[in-house]
């Protein structure tokens, strides 16, 4: 049987009435309002994030904190997020990814504008825990939710998604630098936060009504083979082999998300630094691979159909990889600002299309264990590379970004054949 979930007319008996029903037909067109809706809610995900990173610098120096004050601030978001994923992954199931994902997005939208009105660095992890709570939970249903429809939309159309989180994130970085020297933080937040409530109302409204699809079932769940002494049996090696899968596509963005965390957070200390670029060319750097990365992902539908996805994996992976190294021992910036170009046209696909195919294997906890495991290699990547400049030097540090995704290449393999998923 194939790794693909087979969900066609597949019916789950303790799932809510909306959720049990057969999958729709599949429709013609590629764009309609569903698919719209959740891309806005992807976008606005990526337009908060984006506007809060912005504002850092400004709330750090509101509380008085510290380089490791504010480090352990940061990590009451990640705390917050990590937290909420598995439990989203459970309230998806219960009640559907659709009303869980515009639950969440409202829960970000209110936790925005908190941080510009704290005052001490307790304060401020408090309320980054609730920040956390909203985004994590947000990644979990879109994501979910997003895996539920493209069986109905018969494309592999998951990185067009994510690629509206990448353009989201370079609206929000824009506007957000934009408006730093007019408005204050608490103002630019709470703007931020209205826009966000706003497209989450509207897009919530016709995602909520447009037809139902079912949550994806894991396989496991389906599969009644065998005859009926054997049924548990079979079902216990089905269970262990999702779990397995999930394990490896979960560890696939975990490996991406490492080289997504370091390069967000190195590349223009990189650059100016070891490279010696100004730092508007190396702004410009880091400009170019986060432009390249939602190229790439504009383009992961059509190329997810072109090569399959396993292929797409593989290929996106070695390029990433052969990029980093690029970038990493290039001395001249040009050759370096090209190598993280190839470093985002790499990492695009690899994130999304894991998430989606630890989704169809585990269902909505199957996104919430790989989001889980992902969100945590953008944690351990910055720090990693920080201990390892500290002993090496920061070219040599970034190199294992390129041994991450040259591993987020090869895991795939292990998942499923490389003709069977081209979708």
């Amino acid at each position: 049987m194939s790794l693909r979930n087979k969900i066609g007319s597949h019916t789950r008996p303790d799932l809510p009435p909306s959720q049990s029903r057969s999958t729709p037909p599949a429709t013609d067109s590629p764009w309609g309002p569903a698919r719209i809706a959740l891309t806005a809610f992807f976008a606005v995900d990526g337009f908060l994030f984006a506007a809060w990173v912005v504002r850092i610098p400004d709330v750090r120096s509101q509380v008085s904190a510290s380089h490791s004050a504010l480090g352990l601030a940061l990590l009451c978001l990640s705390i917050g997020a990590v937290l909420t994923m598995p439990l989203v992954g459970r309230l998806c199931l219960r009640y559907g990814s659709r009303p869980v994902t515009v639950g969440s997005l409202a829960l970000l939208s209110l936790a925005v504008p908190l941080p510009a009105h704290t005052h001490s660095v307790t304060a401020l992890g408090g309320v980054l825990l609730l920040f956390g709570a909203g985004y994590g939970g947000a990644n979990v249903a879109m994501n979910s939710a997003a895996v539920d429809l493209v069986p109905q939309l018969r494309r592999p159309v998951m990185p067009s998604f994510h690629a509206g989180y990448s353009f989201g994130g370079l609206v929000g970085t824009g506007v957000s630098g934009l408006l730093a020297g007019p408005l204050n933080t608490s103002w630019a937040l709470a703007l931020s936060a209205a826009l966000g409530m706003a497209v989450t109302v509207g897009a919530g409204v016709v995602l909520l009504r447009s037809p139902a699809v079912p949550t994806v079932v894991p396989e496991h769940a389906n599969r009644t083979a065998g005859p009926p002494d054997s049924a548990g049996a079979h079902s216990g090696s089905a269970r262990t082999h999702t779990r397995m899968l999930v394990l490896l596509l979960g560890l696939t963005a975990l490996c991406t998300a490492y080289g997504e965390g370091a390069i967000a957070d190195w590349t223009t200390l990189h650059l100016t630094d070891d490279v010696h670029a100004s730092s508007v060319v190396a702004a410009t750097g880091y400009g170019a691979y986060a432009f390249a990365m939602a190229g790439g992902r504009v383009s992961g539908t059509w190329l997810s159909i072109r090569l399959g996805q396993t292929r797409l994996m593989l290929f996106g992976g070695l390029t990433a990889a052969a990029g980093m190294l690029i970038a990493a021992l290039a001395p001249v910036v040009p050759v370096a600002i090209c190598g993280f170009v190839l470093v985002g046209l790499g990492l695009a696909n690899l994130f999304p299309l894991a998430i989606a195919r630890a989704g169809t294997a585990g269902g909505p906890q199957g996104v919430a264990f790989a989001s889980s495991l992902g969100y945590g290699g953008m944690l351990i990547g910055p720090v990693v590379i920080g201990f390892l400049a500290d002993a090496a030097g920061l070219p040599l540090a970034l190199t294992t970004v390129a041994l991450a995704a040259s591993v987020a290449a090869l895991l795939p393999l292990s998942v499923g054949p490389r003709g069977t998923d081209g979708g």
